[in-house]
């Protein structure tokens, strides 16, 4: 940039030349910009002096200074001494930002320090490993050379005092054996002195190091204590104990973990480690199932849910199944450190599931030892669905566990003790709180377990009486029959819900055994109690008969086989043997890593439910207590009410007789109420007398009164009277004697003609 000059001085021809550097650049002036100059000035001899100027440079005389075109980079850093820093740093706003920025940063920092205490690596942490660290060091290692040499000592010294009793004891006149036993004797006790020598060294040269090694450990720190504190009093000492602390910080800096029992190796779920893809190919490894150069595909990397228990997925390797993994529960759960019950596995269920994928769930404690909490039917405000799904209990996982029992049939097994009767109230609760399910329940044990629904139950056998069961189940197959005829008459071909809240005679049945094997043993009644239960399981389903049964060991002696391959539900609890859990949840189901024999004793009412899927899954029975079970009966008592589906009572023979719709059934249930209704008659004066007898006149004008004209004629042919019961009797207001029936041979005519009983 050239600029013209504006000085008067007619004598200056050379042109200025002025350089702007790009990173120095002046500061822009905000201030208003003057007008310029005119040209020339503004007198007549500045006038003159630039046109006398411009005329120069047009005639050439005035020497052109050479102009530099290179490029000035400049200093990038002309604004202070320091690289990288702008000179607005010096200014106030810039040291408050920088400050701003320090207080920040250490106000974290400080955070972070805070936090970190509360691990190990907090400083107190680091000190405790440094002084143990420096204890060890100043403990040593002669103790172990000690207890050798002891022990080596001890050892000479028996041998010594043994060789001196031989050589003392040994005859003179054996001068042979006398010579051999003194220099045996000589020998030991050198052998003897120079180990106790030795031991006495070796105690010596430990004495003496653990002294240095404990003054150069332990000296600075109480020289410095106590230099402090003669120096500059408590507060001196304050320091010396500061210096003291940093200096075992320093010292514990690194974490150890092999360093915690220096005689193990191997570490495992059980001692507090965290599981990872070495530790389960270890594992697989020690159990023999796989090989010692195989090693595991993790599909799901191993994590620490809120329960405290692991959990991953792994794919074996390539020939290896998952059954093989799962028959080797036992070796894997020692190989993790855990209890089998500890263990679960089972195959993945998940999307892209393999015959070689395996889900390991390894609990922190022993599953299902826990208080068990409260059941849900408990907070159930309106009445249970029993054609939906019924709650059981929580899995391992703490996942609510639920089946669905519409045609279905079930089995529940364990030895005694192990939560039957609590098991099976989850069910029958369930079916108590739906006011549409008929329940008929027997029990084998006659112990009262099934005692709080008996006045819920149209059918009860609670005196475990063969016999009175065989009736049941006879009553249940014709109610079977009755069912499957309605249907037929409807054109279905099995009971629904629909069909049931339309069809009161189709309503839900649930048919509960308890203690099987008292019924199938008898030798009475076994037999035909089996095959009863076989045709009301293999046929009921579909009329809407829901059959479970309750027994310790339903082995072939107990059921048939014929008849426990038909429940499809199947729950293990608790067994002795692998043989006794087979025999509930079906062969080979232990081999395949499913056995209730795994389950312990302090898991009460936990066992495997084999309801829906492939696998069964290890499941605790929800718990009711039996306040809760009153409580809960006395509910459903209510909604069964309210619902009109109570049982009814037992029913007279009148009522029976009214239920055939018959007339000749009409004629007698008539006559047996005209009989019930003088006895009331009589008894309001007397308590104590009874009518048993009746003119045969007072029972035709009866029948009259009901609509059933009847002669006396037809009337004897129905009641057929023996002997002395045709005798003629006086009546109340009656001169002479009259001829009768009696109460005794109506009620014969009816039994005999019916069936029926009182």
């Amino acid at each position: 940039m050239t600029e013209q000059p504006t000085s008067p001085s007619p004598d200056r021809t050379d042109l200025a030349t002025v350089h702007y550097l790009p990173s120095a650049a002046p500061a822009t002036d905000t201030s208003p910009v003057p007008a310029p100059p005119a040209l020339g000035g503004s007198v007549p001899e500045d006038k003159a002096a630039v046109v006398e100027s411009a005329r120069r440079v047009l005639e050439g005389p005035v020497t052109r200074t050479s102009v530099d075109l290179t490029k000035d980079e400049g200093d990038l850093d002309a604004f202070d001494d320091r690289p990288l820093i702008p000179a607005w740093m010096k200014s106030s706003e810039g040291w408050a930002m920088y400050a701003g920025v320090f207080y920040r940063a250490r106000r974290r920092g400080f955070r972070r320090w805070v936090r970190k205490q509360r691990t190990e690596h907090g400083h107190v942490a680091q000190f405790k490993r440094g002084t143990r660290r420096i204890h060890d060091w100043a403990i040593g290692f002669e103790g172990v050379q000690i207890q050798a040499l002891a022990s080596q000592a001890h050892i000479a010294a028996k041998e010594a005092r043994v060789a001196a009793r031989s050589a003392r004891f040994t005859p003179a006149l054996m001068k042979n054996k006398k010579e051999v036993a003194l220099r045996e004797a000589d020998r030991t006790q050198t052998v003897a002195m120079q180990a106790v020598a030795a031991h006495k060294k070796a105690r010596s040269y430990r004495r003496r190091a653990r002294n240095l090694r404990m003054g150069a450990a332990y000296g600075p720190p109480l020289t410095a204590i106590g230099a402090g504190y003669l120096q500059a009093g408590w507060f001196g000492a304050t320091s010396g104990a500061l210096a003291t602390f940093a200096g075992g910080a320093v010292a514990g800096r690194q974490t150890f973990t092999e360093e915690t029992d220096w005689s193990q190796d191997w570490r495992t779920l059980g001692d507090g480690d965290a599981m990872s893809s070495r530790m389960l190919d270890d594992v697989f490894r020690a159990a023999k199932v796989i090989g010692a150069e195989e090693s595991l595909h993790i599909v799901q990397m191993p994590m620490l849910d809120a329960r405290g228990a692991w959990s991953t997925i792994v794919d074996l390797p390539p020939g290896i199944p998952a059954k093989k993994a799962m028959r080797a529960q036992s070796e894997l759960a020692s190989a993790f450190g855990v209890e089998e019950a500890q263990l679960t596995m089972s195959k993945s269920k998940a999307k892209g599931a393999r015959a070689g994928r395996l889900e390991l769930y390894v609990s922190k404690e022993l599953p299902f030892t826990e208080k068990a909490g409260p059941g849900p039917l408990l907070a159930l405000e309106a009445a249970a669905n029993f054609w939906g799904r019924i709650s059981i209990g929580p899995d391992v996982r703490g996942l609510p566990i639920s089946i669905s029992v519409v045609e279905r049939s079930g089995l529940v097994g364990g030895e005694p003790g192990a939560g039957k009767s609590a098991s099976g109230n989850t069910i029958l609760l369930a079916a108590a709180l739906d006011p549409r399910v008929i329940l008929w329940l027997a029990d084998g044990k006659g112990g009262g377990d099934l005692e709080p629904f008996e006045k819920l139950c149209e059918y009860f056998e609670g005196d475990a009486d063969p016999e009175a069961f065989y009736d049941m189940l006879m009553a249940a197959i014709a109610d079977m029959k009755a069912r499957y005829a309605l249907l037929k008459k409807l054109g279905k071909r099995k009971v629904t819900e629909e069909l049931a809240n339309k069809y009161p005679q189709l309503r839900q049945k649930l048919l509960w055994v308890d203690e099987l094997m008292f019924y199938t043993t008898d030798d009475e009644y076994g037999k035909k109690i089996t095959k009863a239960l076989r045709n009301l399981v293999s046929r009921g389903r579909a009329a809407g008969i829901v059959t479970f049964c309750a027994t310790q060991k339903p082995g072939s002696d107990v059921v048939d086989t014929s008849l426990r391959d038909l429940l499809s539900i199947r729950w293990a609890l608790r067994c002795t043997t692998p043989e006794a859990s087979d025999t509930i949840l079906g062969k080979g189901a232990a081999a395949a890593g499913y056995s209730a024999k795994t389950v312990e004793p302090e898991m009460r009412g936990a066992g495997f439910l084999w309801a829906e899927g492939s696998n069964p899954t290890l499941v605790r029975a929800d718990y009711y207590s039996d306040e809760e079970v009153e409580e809960l009966v006395a509910r459903a008592y209510e909604l069964r009410a309210k619902a009109g589906t109570l049982p009814e009572g037992p029913k007279s023979i009148s009522d029976q007789l009214r239920e055939k719709g018959e007339d000749d059934a009409q004629v007698l249930a008539v006559l047996i109420d005209a009989f019930a209704a003088y006895d009331q008659a009589v008894k309001a004066d007397d308590e104590s007398a009874a009518v048993d007898w009746l003119p045969g006149t007072v029972l035709v004008d009866a029948l009259k009164a009901a609509g059933l004209d009847i002669s006396p004629e037809k009337l004897a042919r129905l009641v057929v009277r023996e002997a002395d019961e045709k005798k003629k009797r006086t009546w109340d207001g009656s001169t002479s004697a009259l001829n009768g029936y009696p109460l005794a041979a109506v009620v014969r005519a009816a039994q005999t003609k019916y069936g029926l009983t009182a």
